[in-house]
């Protein structure tokens, strides 16, 4: 075990009266079980900001997207800084009960284009399908904190209404399951659900958009990798935000994932003082593409109440995009995107490399700052 988990796990179990084996912390449930969940367990761990202890005043009042972080998770940070870029992104501070006007309870639209409940349409092509409203942790700028941890949880006979519509579409070739994290589900109930998408004959493509690879990595079990393996192809679309999130761990289960055939893929999202420069995320595209992890998507925060301290300006956004290409091989690359306000779908932007046009050219400035002309025709 790392020094920072032993001593989390260390402090936890002074709560516990649980055998003192270490082998527990590498179960994925005993992670879920001992999450910290309470203002008087997170200070047994870390000394509270003023911006933290606030932000944990209003959430006991105003409720909301809960406090949950996982042992794991926690052994990352360091406890001593407040700017951590991992503590950031977990705890509460006073700036998350500050909306702005441009802000939204549903940024994307999802509600209006749920047919079913849990089950959002809104490409032709494919469907998000909610399958529970539970995390491992909870990010501060999640874009569904409206429902994520609150409920309603989705049962089966949302589930069962959600395959009915799928199956008489066929129409529908890709079933996205998302949530909160699909991955929380026990086994049995995935092999469920993935037995009865793959019964539906035009559904070619499934994924899982998951952060327990993140927050809780043991959850790669050789019992999930069976499940998996028997409803390929199955995509998991991890979510890693930081160098600082990839240890050992995470590692083993990125390569259990790929080695058994799951092809694993990362969502980043852009955030202010966390990974807002080009050296941070550089770093974190190598490694995931080293990994087998091929960076996917890098997403401008969503405009989700009291996310405003995570946004970073748009044109920031740009010029970090431009300074990364040409710098990291393209396999590092994502595509960065906005998912546009209102359910109108993911665009793509790249930073403007057209510096001029005529009839016949346009000049082209490449990475290095060079302009040179081509041809049009």
């Amino acid at each position: 075990m790392e020094i920072a988990a032993a001593i989390i796990f260390n402090i936890i179990l002074k709560r516990s009266a649980m055998n003192r084996d270490e082998a527990c912390w590498n179960d994925w449930t005993w992670q879920l079980r001992h999450a910290i969940r309470s203002v008087l367990r997170l200070q047994e761990a870390i000394s509270l900001t003023d911006l933290e202890a606030e932000g944990l005043r209003a959430l006991s009042i105003k409720k909301g997207l809960p406090l949950q972080i996982t042992p794991h998770f926690l052994s990352l940070m360091d406890l001593k800084n407040p700017q951590d870029p991992l503590r950031l992104q977990v705890i509460p501070r006073i700036e998350e009960f500050e909306s702005s006007e441009i802000e939204r309870r549903d940024p994307l639209g999802e509600e209006d284009h749920e047919v079913v409940p849990h089950l959002v349409h809104r490409y032709p092509d494919r469907v998000l399908l909610l399958a529970t409203d539970r995390c491992a942790a909870y990010c501060r700028f999640c874009t569904r904190k409206r429902w994520v941890g609150q409920g309603p949880t989705p049962k089966i006979e949302h589930l069962k209404k959600a395959l009915a519509y799928i199956r008489a579409r066929p129409e529908i070739k890709e079933v996205i399951i998302s949530g909160g994290d699909p991955l929380l589900l026990n086994d049995d109930r995935l092999d469920a659900l993935l037995s009865d998408i793959r019964a539906i004959p035009s559904i070619e493509i499934i994924r899982f958009d998951t952060r327990i690879l993140t927050f809780a990595p043991m959850r790669i079990t050789d019992a999930l990798l069976a499940v998996l393996k028997r409803h390929q192809p199955v995509y998991i679309i991890a979510h890693f935000n930081h160098p600082q999130e990839l240890n050992e761990a995470t590692e083993t289960a990125i390569a259990k994932l790929v080695d058994n055939g799951v092809m694993v893929l990362n969502q980043s999202v852009l955030l202010k003082n966390i990974n807002d420069n080009a050296a941070t995320l550089a770093q974190l595209f190598r490694r995931l593409t080293y990994l087998r992890a091929r960076p996917y998507y890098l997403h401008q925060c969503d405009i989700a109440f009291g996310t405003k301290m995570f946004r970073v300006p748009l044109d920031k956004s740009l010029a970090i995009m431009k300074e990364l290409r040409g710098h990291i091989s393209g396999l590092n690359i994502p595509h960065f995107v906005i998912d546009i306000p209102g359910g109108f779908g993911k665009v793509s932007l790249v930073p403007e490399s057209i510096v001029s046009r005529n009839e016949n050219t346009i000049s082209l400035r490449g990475f290095d700052g060079e302009v040179a002309e081509y041809p049009l025709d």
